[in-house]
């Protein structure tokens, strides 16, 4: 398979958790994963965001089946 973001994350988003996988690809076609769960609440945002940062997360995908994404959005937003 070919990695077209080194440095991703996938958010699924929930009514009063968020999980977060961050997939790490080195070279040779290995990789790390980490899975962590996060809470809904403005300080848990911002824990995940810094969470992101850490690994140098590049890319972000997020999947929410109901209507609780909107408030997770701005959080992941880069200036």
């Amino acid at each position: 398979m070919h990695v077209v973001y080194p440095y991703g994350c996938g958010v699924d988003v929930h009514k009063r958790s968020i999980t977060a996988s961050v997939l790490l690809s080195e070279t040779g076609g290995k990789g790390q994963r980490e899975i962590r769960r996060f809470g809904t609440m403005t300080r848990d945002l911002l824990e995940l965001a810094d969470w992101l940062q850490s690994p140098h997360v590049t890319h972000v995908a997020m999947e929410s089946t109901g209507v609780y994404s909107p408030s997770a959005k701005p959080r992941f937003r880069t200036s």
